[in-house]
């Protein structure tokens, strides 16, 4: 039941005003005692000429709404209390009867959406940054897909610019062990990247050849993309091996190379409208009436650079997928590259340019430690997701599990992911592995032993009961673990809304707290009212089943036992 539109179109009949608005005023009051819905009147005090209080009295005398047990009124408020029995009954049973298609909808059938995210540098280590990106996206596809959007997840990877005629520069200078960039790819790749940095401090002269090296593959010559296309296979192997931990797919891996043919008609286009200025040899569109500086389209050594590339990558999408919005879950610091490419989009005629969002995201630190690939002073993810492996697998050890080991990563690699998705996506985490792997406070293990712990009650249930009478759950905690239950799908909305899965990890935390607060205070299997011990494993069974599908759109699996 959706009881703000059931108050909404009662009070209409009495109110002149649109059900869109009267639903907007429709509240939830901050105390259970107060009611579970309530309509301020001060907004109809001037169309009524009375104090709001009188109007809320008089208003209150005209209601009578099925589904709600009483209305009171509290000054200006009117109060709605929900017929409790009804509202649980409707709840557990909606949940038990759609299982893992609880909280999905239909909301954006027909819409095509495209979320590029993860777009590691080739030749560069997938570090624990990539991350950020990598679980924000999966997590935002999985949220739309289950809202009924039609979903493209776009890798865009970095396999084009400079950096490349410097990896090229090094590796013709003889610094590569060919032993090591088989075994070891990346790592010697950013061996070689990283000296590279520090000889050409010594050799300024270094970085003129590694820019005629990268002219070179982008005009074609047969040697240097020979180089770059070892590079690229030798890197997204190694890319493979995270995404299969990470239990992460993509259905286009179109990167920045993909988009080098279709450049120079969007550089005459550009041209041709008239947004083409020459700055200091460069090519560029003037922003100063957006209070930003020049958008640059092509350097002055005629190569093209990220913008030129993001704009031939928005316009082959909107041709290729129609999209109704395109997503780029990048960080924060490129918040300014994306205005400017959006804009300059804008400029070209193009006011799709408006469903263009760019979601961003703070930074990842270790205590002091800052990351710089350059200084070859970075946190492989690899290595961070293998050792939370490890650590989960050295607390559970006096456990007695059958398969300890997928337990372990389930837990250690579904801890991370969850770390990353907990707050708000613009804020910076700092690692720290005891609150991250604790199987107390807000953390993903905590989140997880919640559902294991349901789930262990409801093994010790011989026959799960078909039918079960709900009347029988009336405490305010099963009330209030029912009423969490219920919002589902407007946790989902709402992180739709904000392009934010941390709305649904919040909505799954205080799930579990309201779980566990039911479970250690209320019997559920050692009590002798038959009748109410049916409807608290229905409960049980309910509050698991939503767990379970808020983790799997967080991209986090659920271990049966614990």
């Amino acid at each position: 039941m959706d009881y703000k539109k059931i108050i909404a179109e009662n009070l209409k009949e009495h109110i002149d005003m649109d059900l869109v608005s009267l639903e907007k005023f429709i509240e939830i009051p901050p105390k259970p005692e107060m009611g579970d819905y309530a309509f301020p009147c001060f907004q109809l005090a001037k169309v009524f000429r009375k104090a709001p209080n009188m109007i809320a009295e008089e208003l209150k005398t005209k209601l009578n709404i099925e589904g709600f047990e009483k209305i009171e009124t509290v000054g200006p408020y009117i109060n709605f209390f929900v017929d409790k029995s009804v509202f649980i009954k409707n709840t557990i049973e909606k949940v038990l009867k759609e299982k893992d298609f609880y909280g999905s909808s239909d909301v954006g059938k027909g819409k095509t959406i495209v979320v590029e995210y993860s777009s590691p540098n080739i030749a560069k280590p997938f570090h624990v940054g990539h991350l950020f990106t990598t679980a924000i996206g999966n997590s935002l596809y999985k949220i739309l897909s289950f809202a009924g959007y039609d979903c493209v997840r776009v890798n865009h990877l970095g396999d084009w610019g400079t950096q490349f005629g410097k990896l090229i520069a090094a590796y013709k200078k003889g610094w590569a062990d060919e032993q090591k960039l088989q075994e070891d790819p990346i790592n010697e790749l950013l061996r070689i990247y990283v000296k590279f940095h520090d000889e050409a401090e010594k050799h300024p002269e270094y970085e003129d050849e590694a820019r005629m090296y990268f002219k070179r593959l982008e005009d074609g010559a047969e040697e240097e993309v020979s180089l770059w296309n070892k590079f690229k296979d030798l890197s997204l192997k190694e890319f493979d091996k995270i995404y299969k931990m990470l239990n992460v797919e993509f259905d286009s891996y179109a990167g920045e190379s993909f988009y080098s043919d279709k450049m120079d008609a969007v550089v005459e286009e550009i041209e041709s409208k008239g947004l083409l200025v020459e700055s200091n040899g460069a090519k560029v569109v003037m922003l100063d009436e957006y209070n930003m500086p020049p958008c640059i389209i092509k350097k002055a050594d005629g190569a093209t650079i990220y913008a030129t590339r993001d704009l031939a990558a928005a316009i082959y999408r909107k041709k290729t997928y129609d999209f109704y919005k395109n997503i780029y879950v990048v960080g924060t610091p490129q918040a300014l590259h994306f205005k400017q490419v959006f804009t300059t989009l804008k400029l070209m005629g193009y006011d799709w340019a408006d469903d263009c969002v760019h979601v961003g995201f703070g930074l990842v630190k270790f205590a002091d430690k800052k990351l710089s690939t350059r200084k070859g002073d970075v946190v492989f993810l690899e290595d961070l997701l293998n050792e939370a492996i490890e650590k989960t697998m050295e607390i559970m050890k006096d456990r007695e599990l059958e398969n300890k080991e997928e337990v372990a990563k389930k837990i250690g690699i579904g801890a991370v992911i969850f770390t990353y998705l907990k707050n708000h996506r613009e804020r910076d985490i700092v690692f720290d592995w005891k609150e991250m792997l604790s199987f107390d406070g807000e953390t993903g293990p905590y989140v997880q032993y919640t559902y294991a712990r349901g789930n262990s009650v409801l093994r010790k249930v011989e026959a799960i009961p078909e039918q079960a009478d709900y009347s029988k759950l009336i405490t305010q905690d099963e009330y209030e673990l029912v009423k969490l239950i219920s919002n589902f799908q407007n946790a989902i909305f709402l992180s739709i809304e904000r392009n934010e899965p941390s709305v649904v990890t919040r909505y799954i935390i205080d799930v579990a707290k309201a779980f566990n607060k039911f479970y250690n205070l209320h019997s559920i299997l050692n009590i002798e009212d038959e009748e109410l011990k049916k409807a608290r494993i229905k409960l049980v069974q309910a509050t698991c089943q939503v767990i379970k599908n808020g983790l799997a759109l967080l991209g986090i699996d659920v271990v049966e036992k614990m």
